[in-house]
């Protein structure tokens, strides 16, 4: 179990980024929030089995269709003991 802090930049509000990040989660089997922030950026902790974790950070770098993602910040943190993934 590992949980990891993202931030991501770029345009990735009003491009259904959080609701896409859900949804990938959830089929990841992975818990923890997402949350958009006032400087434009994407904020999450994404918790669960590693080789999940790491697939969702991949996942992030893309993003959903109509998202240009720029970077990708992602520094492992304690675990937190997540349960479910939720949109803040």
């Amino acid at each position: 179990m590992v949980c990891y802090r993202l931030v991501i930049s770029g345009k990735v509000q009003g491009v259904f980024y959080r609701a896409s990040t859900k949804k990938m989660a959830d089929s990841l089997h992975l818990s923890g929030w997402v949350q958009n922030e006032a400087d434009g950026t994407v904020h999450a902790e994404v918790e669960g089995a590693e080789e999940k974790v790491m697939e969702m950070i991949e996942w992030c770098k893309q993003g959903p269709v109509h998202a240009i993602v720029n970077e990708v910040v992602h520094d492992q943190i304690n675990t937190q003991g997540y349960q479910g993934f939720v949109i803040r």
